[in-house]
């Protein structure tokens, strides 16, 4: 040390740029050391020599990292690292302040008191250093240097209401993640910066959240030592952390180490407390804005004269006593406590017997617990590396391989790297010691490369799980007020600012799922704003679209391709049915009104299309009297009445007024009267909508599948469903309206009085087994007596092969051609009544294979009576007969009046509307529809 050699304490708060001025007068010297309290900022005060005067004369040295070029000048180091005897011209420390560490205290106090550069000598850190270090160092200098930018106090704040650019603080990794976790929810993301971290993975983090692509940091009182980062606020989520040994809390000057990050330059600065921590008391406060903390008194010391003769020795030499007021003996550290523990074991202690192996076992001792696992475990390690290097001179190749490769890997989860992380440090550092390997830049490499994927593999997983580009991008662009680009693709999903945001159904934005709480609320407004042109495209398309992409649900929901554009309510009339749509607020009215518009004229034109002979009858002028009354009823019936509820009103029509309704295609059934061609699948589908939107039901019958015959009958529907699909339930099952009549114009020429049985055309007609014919022919208002009787085989039979009656409980179909135009049955009508259509005969019902007559005797078969019987009770107006509908009997007795004889009689029904007087009439007229009117005629001729 020479005669000018320069000493100065550059003391000061946080933000007074005392780092930078010692690298600057670093570079103004030809060689220089500084020394740093991370590696951390180790690694960033390198990275800025390296910018200054190139890597190749810039060594970067800590624990773990050793970058040292053959011509190298400036040597970067954290304080533990730092060379001696080097003999270069500038040296300094920085954080001097933490001499009074109880952990690492002792080793600033070693700096403080022998590290000296041959020309220049800096020591950084806090004002309350200044008592012990002219104390110690009586020719030291002092530099004063004022904080660039205010530093104010201003409360507690909720996490969900801090504003971006803030650090919030937390003392132990569960914290930490904790609120990374929270932020990611509320404000789309947090970087994590924590001490434990490889520099790659800090760095990585770090550059996230300068470079804007996250507004907040999750960080533990690491970012207190020098880390320049642009904050503008630190909250503190605690007041205590746990030091090694016990829960304390933080002194004013500790709190002020890391509050004062908030400000960067002449920027100023705000802290405050977050979460659980409870507001600074006022003098604490204080004191951290004002910068005056209690000075300092006691430095941990520990001796550095170490005598290596013997284990004993040192540990003595190691434990002796500081002289002097201000230094106190630090307390044990681990590399002490580890020797202490090897010095106990025989093995150890019998290999210690000189000075190069105690100086050995004490180099190995001095290997940081980067695991944390437990003090037993740490000890075993220290104790195999130690008789490796003791035994061989260095560690074998395949031992150590085998624990390098163990750890070689990146799945997992953050924990899991995070344990390998601490792991391979072990082995970094190991590396880094001259002469403990055979291939010290193998090593060093290989060690350096399984961090660096670990490394990169953690801060992928700390990305992905605290880190919600989405929301952080759309928060950002929200906060500048600037218009964001959204685009729709083929498929309907939207990207805004190229972040998938959700989806465009129709004209409302569904976003991604996956979203919740502050998160949603963020896209939806980020997604909404940036729509609006959009929904004016979209809504231009779809006005231009032609009807083929837009249809209407069974339930009354209008679709444009796949997605919901609206659904009809009840209008005026069931032919008039109004829509409303389907359409975000934020599109505007003008698109609301475009897509109401589209869609009224879609369903106007699908109800003149389907109902144009029902519109056709509603215009009819020519139509007047019972006749134009009787077509308000079809009309508002939508096409479908039983006859039940008109029966009067039909009696009432004479025959020109008949003439004039079967013009418009109204046919007269015995149970219905009704319109074939609006029986087809497409009018029923539509009628079943129209017809429930005016009965108010809340969920809509759907229209049967097209071509069958009967269908099961559903008794959960409402009153009037089943006519409303063109069927009419009967029992178990609903048959088909014209099928029905069909059957009916059969049954007139039964005896219903003497009882008939069904034969083979009935049985084909409704595609039904003969049980399902009764239950049919009950629900139809007949009596059902079974019986069972020898089977009589035709003699000399020619059998003509049919199709069979399918099995009970089966649903007839019928073929393409009949299913295509199924409900439009032609059926020649006459004045009165409809002519059956001839039917094919079918092979009877089935009744399974009869036994061999030599072994089981006669064959016996199943038979079914049916007669005419009222109809059941509780039946609805559809089951009951109409009055002149009754089946025309075989049998004597007079075929009207009560119907006590010739079969059933009719049911007036009171309720019917009337819409003129009947004329009055020189005789009673006989209802043309009457199926019995021919025989009443033949009787009246015969009188």
């Amino acid at each position: 040390m020479t005669g000018d050699t320069r000493v100065v304490a550059v003391l000061g708060p946080t933000n007074t740029g005392k780092t930078t001025y010692a690298i600057e007068r670093m570079l103004g010297h030809r060689t220089g050391v500084i020394g740093l309290p991370l590696r951390l900022l180790a690694r960033e005060v390198y990275d800025r020599v390296v910018a200054a005067r190139g890597p190749s004369v810039v060594a970067l040295v800590t624990g773990e990292e050793r970058i040292v070029p053959p011509r190298t000048q400036y040597w970067i180091c954290t304080v533990e690292a730092m060379p001696d005897g080097i003999g270069c011209d500038f040296l300094a420390v920085d954080e001097i302040q933490l001499c009074a560490d109880p952990e690492r205290g002792h080793v600033f106090t070693d700096r403080l008191l022998r590290a000296r550069g041959l020309h220049e000598t800096l020591f950084l850190g806090a004002d309350t250093m200044r008592g012990p270090i002219r104390a110690l160092v009586p020719q030291a200098q002092f530099v004063q240097r004022e904080r660039m930018s205010e530093l104010t106090y201003v409360g507690p704040k909720k996490i969900s209401r801090m504003k971006p650019r803030s650090a919030i603080v937390g003392f132990s990794v569960e914290n930490v993640y904790a609120i990374a976790e929270l932020i990611r929810r509320q404000k789309g993301g947090a970087a994590v910066v924590m001490g434990a971290l490889s520099p790659r993975t800090r760095n990585a983090q770090v550059d996230m959240y300068q470079n804007g692509e996250v507004d907040y940091l999750v960080a533990t009182d690491a970012i207190g030592m020098g880390l320049n980062l642009d904050v503008d606020h630190v909250a503190f989520s605690a007041l205590s952390k746990f030091d090694g040994r016990r829960m304390r809390p933080l002194a004013p000057n500790e709190l002020a180490q890391i509050a004062g990050r908030a400000g960067r330059g002449m920027k100023n600065g705000t802290f405050g407390v977050t979460g659980d921590a409870s507001p600074l008391d006022e003098g604490v406060a204080e004191a951290i804005t004002s910068h005056r903390f209690t000075p300092l008194k006691k430095l941990n010391w520990r001796n550095h004269a170490l005598r290596f003769g013997t284990i004993d020795g040192l540990i003595a030499s190691l434990e002796a006593p500081p002289n002097g007021e201000v230094l106190v003996k630090a307390r044990e550290a681990d590399d002490l406590g580890a020797l202490k523990v090897l010095a106990q074991d025989a093995e150890v202690a019998a290999r210690c017997t000189d000075g190069p192996s105690v100086r050995l076992l004490w180099d190995v001792c001095r290997i940081p617990d980067f695991r944390g696992i437990s003090h037993a475990e740490h000890t075993g390690l220290l104790e195999a590396i130690f008789n490796h290097l003791h035994e061989r001179g260095n560690l074998p190749d395949d031992w150590l391989a085998q624990r390098i490769n163990r750890i070689d890997r990146t799945d997992g989860d953050i924990d899991a790297l995070s344990k390998r992380l601490a792991f391979i440090r072990t082995w970094t550092y190991v590396a880094q010691r001259k002469g403990w390997t055979i291939d010290e830049s193998h090593w060093r490499e290989q060690t350096r490369s399984v961090e660096d994927r670990l490394s990169d593999a953690l801060h992928e997983r700390l990305t992905q799980r605290f880190v919600d580009r989405r929301t952080s991008v759309l928060l950002r662009r929200l906060g500048q007020k600037e218009a964001m680009v959204a685009e729709v693709s083929n498929t309907g999903e939207v990207t805004v600012e190229g972040e998938f945001v959700g989806r465009l159904e129709g004209f409302r934005f569904s976003q991604d799922k996956g979203a919740g709480g502050a998160e949603a609320k963020t896209i939806k407004s980020a997604a909404l704003q940036a729509l609006g042109p959009q929904f004016h495209l979209r809504a231009d398309r779809f006005y231009n679209a032609p009807d083929t992409e837009i249809d209407f649900t069974e339930q009354g929901g209008l679709i444009w391709g796949k997605d919901a554009v609206g659904k009809l309510v009840a209008g005026a009339d069931a032919l008039k049915p109004q829509v409303e749509v389907f359409v975000d607020d934020v599109a505007g009215p003008e698109v609301a009104q475009k897509v109401q518009r589209r869609l009224q004229h879609f369903i106007d034109r699908k109800i003149a299309a389907l109902f144009e002979p029902l519109l056709n009858l509603s215009r009819d002028e020519e139509l007047a009297g019972l006749a134009r009354g009787f077509a308000f009823q079809m009309v508002e019936a939508l096409g479908v009445l039983p006859r039940a509820t008109v029966a009067d009103d039909v009696k009432a029509l004479d025959q020109d007024a008949r003439g004039a309704l079967r013009k418009h295609g109204i046919r007269f059934g015995q149970f219905t009267i009704f319109m074939p061609l609006l029986l087809k699948p497409a009018p029923t589908r539509l009628r079943l909508v129209l017809w429930s939107l005016m009965q108010g039901v809340q969920d809509f019958p759907e229209a049967p599948p097209p071509g069958l015959v009967t269908i099961p009958a559903d008794k959960t529907a409402p009153a009037g469903a089943d006519t409303m699909s063109g069927y009419r339930n009967a029992g178990e099952r609903a048959i088909r309206i014209d099928m029905l009549e069909r059957l009916a114009d059969m049954l007139r020429g039964e005896n219903s009085r003497a009882g008939f049985e069904a034969n083979a055309d009935m049985l084909s007609i409704t595609g039904m087994t003969l049980e399902q014919f009764a239950d049919l022919m009950q629900g139809l208002g007949y009596k059902a007596d079974k019986g069972e009787r020898t089977k009589v085989k035709p003699v000399d039979a020619v059998v003509t092969p049919s199709e069979p009656a399918p099995a009970e409980g089966d649903t007839p179909v019928m073929d393409q051609a009949e299913a295509a135009e199924a409900p439009a049955i032609p059926t020649p009508e006459t004045p009165d009544s409809e002519t059956p259509v001839p039917v094919t005969p079918a092979e009877e019902t089935p009744l399974g294979e009869a036994p061999d007559a030599e072994e089981a005797g006669p064959e016996l078969e199943t038979f079914y009576t049916f007669t005419w019987g009222r109809p059941p009770r509780n039946a609805g107006a559809s089951n009951r007969r109409q009055g002149g509908d009754r089946p025309q009997g075989k049998g004597k007795g007079k075929p009207g009046g009560k119907g006590k004889r010739g079969g059933p009689r009719g049911d007036k029904d009171k309720g019917a509307q009337k819409f003129s007087a009947r004329p009055p009439k020189p005789e009673k007229k006989i209802d043309p529809d009457n199926p019995f009117a021919a025989a009443l005629m033949g009787l009246k001729d015969t009188k």
